[in-house]
Order: structure tokens, then C-alpha cells, then sequence
């Protein structure tokens, strides 16, 4: 038991005294999350909206006023129809109301620009609401769990799940591969000391450091963007040490496929980095995918994490409602760390 202190105390020393890794480490996952959490937003404000009224009513000044009253547009006042598409292409109006009325009654015509998609339909859907509620057809709309819409409550858990992909899959992997490009790891493993003692070793400081993380992460998601606090920060908490275990797992798997520290970060980057991106559902939704990456995505951890992460952090669900998102972490935890300890052992 002394030898495997011994071996997490090295490994901690070397750790610490790496004072620009540890300031990544530690900065970075702060800088993503405030980054997506602020100033990436998908919310929509001060659409610049302009009307068309080929006669006022009543109706008609109690929508304009509605419009010149919300804080979500900006009215820019009442055009001929003729300008409407002028306008729109220059950029001076992000949406124009059409008003008309046929057999005294009062119908209305849209028009958005839809170069930005999510601008036009965000847009379509205020204006929508604001001219049913003001004529009489109220627009009753329940926003369950994010009733202000904001875009952390869907980033924050894409962010932890590419986080601690990153820190702990990367780290260690390349942690480990730096020890065999400097012959330290042939020392270790000639030694009485048994690999899978080694092993654990190296990987418990950088389990430490992403607990450390996993902290410093949910205090900014619940204080500073806001996320709803409830008990089940427990579940949160546990699952995500599973995702830290398998994460650790895959930083050993690459550990032994690469030779040199440039090999394990391109690896790294290809396998972890741009499938969590674009095939997590962090960002595009998985159900929107063709099938074929649909199954594809079933082979990514930080798919099951962050549909996990989702229900537990936002809509706040008991763990019964991600046991399969559970199981299969578990599953591919057990399955990597095998693999992983295999290949190192028939390495050694």
C-alpha cells in the first residue's frame, strides 16, 4: 500500500510543479463554459420589425403598440408594401407584419428574413404570439424546466461532457505516452511493482483534479448562469464520476496505441473532440441526424452523458429516468478499462 502512495505522491509532485498545465486545465473549462453559457446565445432580442397597414383599426395601433412595447423587438415604423423586401435585403428590418382586412375581419401576412434560421423562426414565433394575444386569440404557450429560454440550460451539460472528455482522456494518455518517450515506464514496469498498481498510480492524481473541476464547474453552473438547484446535484455528481472513470479508461486505451505525445493528441482530437461536437447531441439534436449517424452516436460516451445530464440538471428527474443512459456508461466503462489494461499488460 506504501508503494502505490508513493507512486500517486510522484505522480502529484510532477503535476503540480507543471504550473502551465495545471492553469489550462483549470482555466479552460471556465472559459467554455462562460463562453457558451453568455455569449454563445440562441436567444433572440431586438428583432427589428416594420409594418404594413392598408387600414387602421383598432386592432391594428393595439398590435403596433404591442410591438413598440415589447422588449424583444424593435419597431421601426410603418412602410408601403413595396418597400418591405428592400428593406429586409438591407438589413434594416428583420421582419415585416402585413396587415389587412377582408370581409371586416383582420388578417395578418408575416414576412422574415430567413437567411438566419434560427433568427426567422424564433421571430416568426414572437410575432405570432404577440398579434394572437393582442386580438383577442390568446397564444397559451408552458415552457416546462426553461421557461426564459436561456442557452446555458442546453450548453452547460454539452460542455461538461467535452470537458472531461479532454481533460482526462487527453491528460493521461499523454501523461503516460511522455513516460515511455523518456524511459521511465520501462524502469517502473521492470520493477516488483505489479502495471495495473502503476497504472492507478498515474490516473488517481488526474481523478483528483477533475473532481476538483466537476466543483468548480457546477458552482458557476448553479450560481452564475443560473441552472436550478435541487438534491439532485447527488446524481449529477456520481455519474459524472462514471464519465471521469470511462474517460480515464479511454486516456489508457490511447496511451497504449500512440508512441509519442503528438500522436496521442491527434488521436485524442480526432476520436474525442469533433464527435463530441457535431455527434453528442451538444449542439444539433441527434434525433435531426440521418440514421445511419444516429447508430453511430450510440458508440459515443458523451452522448449517453449528456442526454443524462439534461434530465438530471435541468428538468431535474429522478435517476430512474437515466438508467439506460447509466447502464450504458457502466457498460462502456467496464468494456474500455478491460481493453485498456489488456493492451497495457501485453505492452509491458
Amino acid at each position: 500500500m506504501s508503494i502505490f502512495h508513493s507512486l500517486i505522491k510522484k505522480e502529484m509532485l510532477h503535476l503540480m510543479r507543471d504550473f502551465r498545465t495545471i492553469t489550462v486545465v483549470l482555466v479552460i473549462p471556465v472559459m467554455l463554459l462562460l463562453l457558451f453559457g453568455f455569449a454563445i446565445s440562441t436567444e433572440v432580442n431586438n428583432v427589428k420589425v416594420v409594418t404594413v397597414v392598408e387600414q387602421h383599426t383598432d386592432e391594428t395601433r393595439q398590435i403596433i403598440d404591442r410591438f413598440r412595447n415589447n422588449s424583444y423587438f424593435t419597431f421601426e415604423g410603418i412602410v408601403p408594401y413595396h418597400e418591405v423586401e428592400s428593406l429586409l435585403r438591407k438589413g434594416r428590418a428583420d421582419a415585416a407584419v402585413v396587415f389587412r382586412t377582408e370581409d371586416g375581419r383582420l388578417i395578418h401576412q408575416v414576412i422574415v428574413d430567413a437567411s438566419n434560421t434560427t433568427m426567422a423562426q424564433t421571430s416568426t414565433a414572437y410575432l405570432e404570439s404577440a398579434i394572437g394575444s393582442a386580438i383577442g386569440i390568446p397564444v397559451v404557450t408552458n415552457t416546462l424546466y426553461n421557461p426564459q429560454l436561456k442557452s446555458a440550460y442546453n450548453f452547460v451539460p454539452g460542455i461538461m461532457g467535452m470537458i472531461f472528455i479532454l481533460i482526462c482522456a487527453i491528460m493521461t494518455s499523454v501523461s503516460i505516452v511522455s513516460e515511455k518517450e523518456t524511459g521511465t515506464m520501462n524502469l517502473l514496469l521492470v520493477s516488483p511493482v505489479r502495471p495495473r498498481t502503476i497504472i492507478l498510480g498515474k490516473l488517481v492524481p488526474y481523478f483528483l483534479l477533475s473532481c476538483i473541476i466537476l466543483t468548480l464547474v457546477l458552482t458557476l453552473s448553479y450560481t452564475v448562469l443560473g441552472l436550478p438547484f435541487s438534491f439532485s446535484v447527488i446524481n449529477v455528481i456520481w455519474v459524472t464520476i462514471l464519465y471521469v472513470i470511462l474517460a480515464l479508461a479511454l486516456g489508457l486505451l490511447i496511451s497504449t496505441i500512440a508512441s509519442t505525445q503528438v500522436s496521442a493528441l491527434l488521436v485524442s482530437g480526432v476520436m474525442f473532440m469533433i464527435p463530441v461536437i457535431l455527434l453528442s447531441g451538444m449542439i444539433f439534436p441527434v434525433e435531426n441526424m440521418p440514421l445511419v449517424l444516429q447508430w453511430l452516436t450510440c458508440i459515443i460516451p458523451a452522448r449517453w452523458y449528456i442526454s443524462a445530464m439534461r434530465a438530471l440538471m435541468i428538468q431535474q428527474l429522478p435517476i430512474g429516468y437515466v438508467l439506460t443512459e447509466v447502464l450504458i456508461l457502466a457498460g462502456m466503462t467496464l468494456a474500455v478499462l478491460a481493453l485498456a489494461i489488456k493492451k497495457f499488460n501485453a505492452k509491458k
